[in-house]
């Protein structure tokens, strides 16, 4: 099982190696304007999946929701104790 920190590792190695077979890379060269449409499109389909879809779907949609965040601090140079300072 992977945590919250360890795929902010694991996302920022796979940038940090550029390497061109990553969905991540590719959606991070596509820049913050893109991966905020992403956010906001994963927050609404998380959204929708707990109000009409059931538990295990909505845990689907939330991880996707959370991937696409931390791609979003790292296009945005935000880390983890950036983020958890304000919580």
């Amino acid at each position: 099982m992977k945590t919250f920190d360890d795929l902010y590792a694991e996302l920022a190695h796979k940038i940090a190696h550029q390497d061109v077979n990553s969905g991540t890379v590719k959606l991070l060269d596509q820049g913050v304007h893109a991966i905020g449409k992403k956010v906001v499109e994963e927050a609404a389909e998380a959204w929708m999946a707990a109000e009409y879809e059931g538990q295990e779907r909505t845990a689907e949609e939330i991880a996707q929701l959370l991937y696409h965040v931390q791609v979003l601090m790292l296009a945005s140079k935000v880390s983890l104790d950036d983020v958890y300072r304000r919580l």
